[in-house]
């Protein structure tokens, strides 16, 4: 198997960490207020919070799968920005027309979309940068 150039690795790691990290911290806070272990100080919209709790499994498999393959972690990290920036769209609605979503939450979900918008984006830098797209198609 042929060795990765040494700042694809680190880059492709450091995102794989970050987002494992991100999931761990997802389940763990997200299943502390599902439990009624925390409490965040502001009325919580369950949906969304399930949500959330949820995709920090998918945080985790995407980890995984950016730790594996630069290829099929693009993937990952892009169906995850997606899926959060559709969830992040629905709440912004939500909110405006009247229904009881925390400006915490709309800041959170946006930092979550920033976060795996990043991901991927320095995922695609860096598959960019080692394996350019070929002049034949």
């Amino acid at each position: 198997m042929a060795s990765s150039p040494p700042d694809r690795t680190l880059v492709q790691q450091t995102a794989a960490v970050v987002a494992a990290l991100f999931g761990v911290v997802t389940i763990v806070v997200g299943g502390r207020v599902l439990t009624g272990r925390s409490d965040p100080g502001y009325v919580v919209f369950r949906p969304l919070l399930v949500y959330n709790t949820v995709m920090g499994a998918g945080y985790l498999a995407a980890g995984l799968a950016i730790w594996r393959s630069l290829e099929w972690g693009k993937y990952a990290a892009a169906a995850v920005f997606v899926a959060n920036l559709l969830v992040l769209v629905a709440i912004v609605f939500l909110y405006r027309s009247g229904r009881a979503i925390a400006t915490d939450s709309l800041r959170a979900m946006t930092f979550r979309t920033v976060v795996w918008l990043g991901l991927w984006l320095a995922l695609v830098w860096t598959a960019g940068r080692y394996y350019p797209p070929s002049a034949n198609g």
